[in-house]
């Protein structure tokens, strides 16, 4: 199974909708949610959180991810975005953050009025992974934590 059947994508866009609610986005009013499934069928959602000094803004994505670690559950399966103005798809970072835990998570987000679901790996194609590290420097264990 390549992509989630639709009616489990749009539930994650709605978890990720509802995370969108407790949004700290004081400088830009962007709000943005969410919701990452794991392999155990577990829901965690996350929002950005801004600060004053721009570059310590953590987007929604690696906020709901470093959630899904802090509890345990690395095996992500699917992991949806959703803003209000429905334009949401991951930035480089989050991309570059969410094939750290593997090449074949779903990534779900709203394109103007149509879904889209689409791998880790079509969205960041040659990038580098933990994977990359292993086979150029022999630094870990693509099983083990760190």
């Amino acid at each position: 199974m390549k992509y989630l059947p639709d009616s489990e994508a749009q539930q994650l866009i709605e978890e990720a909708k509802k995370a969108s609610e407790y949004t700290y986005s004081p400088y830009s009013n962007f709000p943005v949610g969410a919701a990452v499934l794991t392999g155990d069928g577990t829901i965690i959602r996350g929002t950005n959180v801004e600060n004053a000094s721009y570059g310590l803004t953590i987007c929604a994505e690696r906020t709901a991810l470093g959630h899904a670690v802090s509890t345990g559950k690395t095996n992500v399966k699917a992991i949806a975005v959703y803003c209000k103005t429905n334009a949401a798809a991951p930035c480089g970072a989050c991309r570059q953050f969410i094939i750290e835990f593997g090449n074949d998570i779903v990534v779900v987000f709203m394109h103007g009025d149509e879904m889209v679901q689409q791998t880790i790996q079509e969205l960041l194609p040659f990038a580098f992974t933990k994977e990359t590290m292993a086979a150029v420097a022999g630094i870990g264990d693509k099983n083990s934590n760190p």
